[in-house]
């Protein structure tokens, strides 16, 4: 058998799927382990979509291919989305490419975009595969500086002449995963202004932009005047909708990146089931706000849940204003090591903040898509087990 190619070596284990494995060892033992690790909502998507879906696939006519760029339904409700949400007019043939959720849209824009010996400027805190996307097209990685010191915040001021001139990609996510960090529209047209000046292409990955609390409320780059001419964005019906297996999403913005990602992407998959489109159609236009807020009503609670038992975990952590996600800071010990044995012994599996960059060392990432009885048990266990190993 021949060995694999060298960008596979080049690609190291996916963190995710690693514990996933570890996971299952342990559940074959018959070990209960509560999962906080993982991203995932716990609860479903509003019953009409559900509907929507169902009376689509039991349509006789619904189950051939529906084409490289989708459903020109999905795509004209995408638009209607940011016109509503952000006041953002988007051209529905040219600068909407609906995707097999996000994540594929991030890998695959990357092979697009870059090329050996270019440069692809990634947080140093961030979702994963904004690294592995580079690195199987070839690309050198540069970590942008962001830190607890600067609210989390990209600090590209930072990066040096000779970075810039070879950078063709830089990524921004807010509400950011893992550390729950927001920002505004000033940090935004810092952003657009960089990319412009340096001929970098701007991706905003945005997913949690309906995953807020109190009165926040996340904005998008496309705001920006000019952004649509340096930038795209990734939104998904995964967490805005609670429809993450059902992998729908789309990029949205530059006319000329999304060309590139199409050419990718044709050669690769043949667009969704048409239900999966016509359903999406309907979360996207019929999802009172109220449906959204009562949601996320439900998250605050399991944050708040969280943060009042962080003391008695040997944990710390600022209050996030949105996504799914604790991020906390260790305080007496490795935080990798914190992680590897409470999922050992407390049989609670958390997420190493290490996985998601080289300033993640410190820190570990917990999820409020959990049901609340399993949160409850979960911190309970983490308590006990904390107090145990410091008695």
């Amino acid at each position: 058998m021949p060995s694999s190619s060298a960008r596979l070596q080049n690609l190291p284990p996916y963190v995710f799927a690693v514990i996933g494995q570890q996971l299952r060892d342990m559940k074959a033992q018959g070990i209960d382990v509560i999962r906080l690790d993982i991203g995932s909502p716990d609860l479903p998507p509003p019953d009409f979509v559900v509907d929507a879906l169902a009376e689509s696939a039991r349509n006789p006519s619904n189950h051939g291919y529906t084409g490289y760029t989708g459903l020109p339904a999905f795509r004209e409700a995408v638009a209607r989305y940011y016109k509503r949400r952000f006041n953002v007019d988007l051209n529905p043939d040219t600068e909407i490419l609906p995707l097999i959720g996000s994540k594929e849209g991030i890998v695959n824009l990357s092979l697009a975009i870059l090329d050996k010996g270019d440069i692809s400027l990634v947080p140093a805190i961030g979702y994963p595969s904004y690294e592995m996307g580079a690195r199987i097209a070839g690309a050198d990685i540069c970590h942008v500086e962001m830190s607890s010191q600067n609210g989390f915040l990209l600090n590209v001021d930072s990066l040096p002449k000779e970075v810039r001139e070879k950078a063709k990609l830089l990524w921004v996510s807010y509400p950011n995963n893992p550390t729950g960090t927001v920002a505004n529209l000033d940090f935004y047209a810092e952003m657009v202004a960089f990319c412009a000046e340096n001929d970098i292409l701007l991706a905003s990955d945005n997913p949690y932009m309906q995953i807020t609390f109190g009165d926040y409320k996340a904005p998008s780059i496309l705001e920006i005047a000019g952004a649509k001419d340096v930038a795209v964005e990734f939104m998904s019906l995964s967490k805005t909708y609670n429809m993450a297996g059902w992998r729908i999403g789309a990029a949205v913005g530059s006319a000329v990146a999304l060309k590139h990602l199409l050419a990718v992407k044709s050669n690769m998959d043949s667009g969704h089931f048409r239900a999966v489109y016509e359903a999406g159609v309907a979360a996207l236009d019929n999802t009172p706000e109220e449906w959204i807020k009562e949601r996320n009503q439900v998250y605050v609670t399991r944050r708040d849940k969280i943060m009042a038992a962080l003391p008695e975990m040997g944990l710390s952590a600022d209050l996030p204003l949105a996504t799914l996600y604790i991020w906390a800071k260790v305080q007496d010990m490795d935080a990798t090591e914190y992680a590897t044995r409470c999922r050992a012994e407390a049989h609670v599996s958390i997420a190493p903040g290490e996985a998601y960059g080289p300033s993640g060392d410190g820190y570990v990432r917990m999820s409020l898509g959990v049901a609340n009885d399993r949160l409850d048990e979960a911190l309970n266990r983490m308590k006990t087990w904390y107090k145990s190993i410091k008695s």
